[in-house]
């Protein structure tokens, strides 16, 4: 008897805990995001205006590969419509540095490696907070091997796309993660 008491007992000490989690469980709500971007409720619309090559070095498609790469982080990680110009969030720049350097010398003074730069001014815009606005040149490279041709590495999508892909998401926390 005195064991079946000892039971019902414990077993009525479990409940209680499980209902107690349960409830604490249930007012604690998590509020996140994918992306973690942090985007104004009223904001709508975002644009990117065309961004120029200001380079003399560049390859002719710089402009347009690196404009839609910009327009494409912003459709595919938030939910905002894609306008021409006048977007509630706005993008706008130029293209202002596209260079090779050699990198890792070796002992017979030739580069096994060279660096290409590229370089973006951009100026965000945002209609709801103007402390947000800002007017920054980023700036990002892929290294590559010196034997390379710099217009073969041009034609290499992979590795022009790894260049845009680091530029916008710098592009995109700075404006949207207040990095």
């Amino acid at each position: 008897m005195q064991r079946l008491r000892k039971n019902i007992i414990l077993f009525a000490g479990c409940v209680s805990c499980m209902i107690s989690f349960a409830l604490i469980v249930q007012a604690c709500k998590v509020s996140y995001s994918m992306n973690g971007a942090s985007i104004p409720p009223e904001a709508k619309t975002v644009s990117v205006a065309y961004f120029t090559n200001n380079t003399q070095l560049a390859p002719a498609t710089l402009s347009q590969q690196f404009t839609e790469a910009l327009k494409d982080i912003c459709a595919s990680q938030t939910k905002l419509a894609l306008v021409s110009k006048g977007g509630d969030l706005a993008f706008e720049g130029y293209i202002s540095e596209y260079r090779t350097a050699p990198l890792a010398i070796q002992t017979n003074d030739q580069a096994s490696l060279t660096r290409l730069t590229i370089s973006v001014q951009v100026k965000y815009t945002n209609k709801f907070d103007e402390k947000k606005n800002f007017e920054t040149t980023f700036s990002r490279f892929g290294d590559f091997d010196s034997r390379k041709t710099v217009s073969s590495v041009e034609q290499d999508q992979a590795f022009m796309q790894s260049i845009y892909t680091q530029l916008t998401q710098d592009i995109f926390n700075k404006a949207f993660n207040n990095w």
